[in-house]
């Protein structure tokens, strides 16, 4: 086998004519085209690279043997910094969309200040270590040319400003759409939801009610003249820092939507007394100790406060929920204490991330980016089993797919949080039991040990996948 076929390109990674990654005998690396030379000279010499890295703002990377390039003509081949995960916008809380913007509002005017400029401003440039925005996209610097207009404005405004805007303005749940709209919400969609009222905010009428009428102008301008106006267009370098001014304006004027949601506040409404929740998390921080985990999936985390065991403890945790307000207050809270270990993402474990973009592969599913060293599926079976009419059995199938290892908790009928889920339904789960739940995941995984919670007659289990041979 030849070192090319042993090359494997990440899928997510082919739109840009400057390189792409792949993957060589389990290694990540990025291959440099040679149209892309004097921008990455540009990139060191400048200075660029060295104070984004040194500042935390940019992955790092270290440039390898040529000879382990994908394929013949490369400038360079780099060895990037692998994250312990790498998240999507559609997965991210207001907080985080909010926090990659000015993320990517900094690193542009660290770029201007070094003589060069970001060539596109894409969501799905910045990934975030804990609550630590990074941009991860190395080739999406240039040498600055002035007076040329800053070409990624438009998708600075459809992947962050305009869905922050209708976040704020209307509903927290429509930050959702950017799984179906992988390149931003379109501007004269956001428009047209956005109320009235947002037309007097200078900000939000210039980068999106007058950006959509010009966006929609140009189009009737490249039809009659083949876009020679648009070429023609030309911004100062002062200009072009006032739009970066203005755009920055706009996104920290804006707040979450408060709603009231059905488990935003459940620790201060949950039915544990003060000894129950002290054993449990005792025996949280037990599994935690004895097993060490690099990983750990957090499902129904809601605010985080188990998953803020893991990451004090060592592990790269995600702290998976459904509840907008309650991830983004996990977000505020690890932003807060400058968490680089705690990731708290938007999930619906009924309807998780799925693989997305061009062949169902430019985009990783959750599966994919799996599996954790260990799960943390905390009074959550419950919801799913009778929230959401899932069989224990599909439970069981699911969770070990995500996870080598599962700490989990049992709520038996009579616990008043599926009372409460069963105040409005017929009961129509007659298998929904202690005996049933056991063997249904005895199918999957190896109990290891479990344990009582004192003053509930909830149960933990620690459980290992079975090999497939088992």
């Amino acid at each position: 086998m030849s070192a090319e076929d042993r090359a494997t390109r990440q899928p997510a990674s082919f739109r840009d004519p400057s390189g792409f990654l792949f993957f060589r005998d389990g290694v990540l690396l990025r291959q440099v085209e040679a149209s892309y030379a004097v921008h990455l000279r540009a990139l060191h010499d400048s200075g660029l690279y060295d104070a984004l890295v040194g500042s935390g703002a940019l992955v790092a990377h270290e440039e390898v043997a040529l000879e382990l390039a994908a394929r013949p003509g490369a400038l360079a081949v780099l060895r990037p910094e692998v994250l312990p995960f790498v998240s999507y916008p559609y997965e991210w809380c207001f907080g985080q969309l909010r926090a990659a913007a000015l993320h990517t509002l900094r690193v542009q005017r660290q770029a201007l200040a070094h003589g060069m400029c970001l060539k596109d401003a894409s969501a799905f440039n910045v990934a975030f270590v804990g609550a630590r925005p990074i941009f991860i996209d190395t080739l999406s610097f240039e040498v600055y040319d002035e007076g040329r207009p800053w070409v990624g404005y438009r998708q600075f405004c459809q992947h962050f400003l305009a869905p922050l805007a209708l976040a704020a303005h209307r509903d927290l749940r429509l930050l959702q759409s950017l799984r179906t709209s992988l390149d931003g919400f379109p501007l004269d969609l956001a428009s047209g939801l956005l109320p009235w009222r947002t037309r007097l905010s200078p900000h939000l009428y210039a980068h999106i009610h007058l950006h959509a009428r010009m966006q929609a102008r140009h189009a009737d301008d490249a039809r009659s003249d083949g876009g020679a106006r648009a070429r023609r267009a030309t911004v100062s370098r002062r200009g072009l820092e006032g739009l970066l001014d203005s755009l920055e304006s706009a996104v920290k004027a804006l707040r979450p939507a408060s709603p009231k949601t059905e488990w935003g506040d459940y620790y201060r409404e949950t039915n544990y007394v003060e000894a129950a929740f002290e054993a449990k998390r005792e025996r949280v921080v037990q599994v935690l100790e004895a097993r060490s985990p690099g990983l750990v999936f957090d499902f129904g985390a809601n605010t985080g406060e188990f998953a803020r065991l893991a990451s004090e403890r060592g592990a790269f945790t995600l702290a998976f929920d459904v509840d907008p307000v309650a991830v983004e207050r996990a977000f505020a809270d690890a932003s807060a204490r400058r968490d680089e270990r705690l990731l708290p993402l938007r999930m619906d474990l009924t309807n998780p991330s799925p693989a997305l973009g061009w062949a169902h592969h430019e985009r990783a599913s959750l599966v994919e980016r799996g599996p954790a060293d260990l799960g943390l599926a905390l009074a959550l079976v419950h919801h799913l089993a009778i929230g959401n009419n899932v069989p224990l059995d599909d439970l069981a199938n699911a969770f070990a797919e995500l996870v080598q290892t599962l700490l989990i908790e049992f709520v038996p009928k009579h616990d008043s949080q599926v009372v409460r889920l069963l105040a409005t339904r017929a009961d129509v789960f007659p298998d929904y039991d202690r005996d049933h739940f056991e063997a249904a995941f005895a199918r999957r995984f190896v109990l290891r040990e479990s344990w009582s919670i004192p003053g509930s007659e909830r149960r933990l289990y620690l459980m290992e996948q079975r090999a497939p041979s088992d």
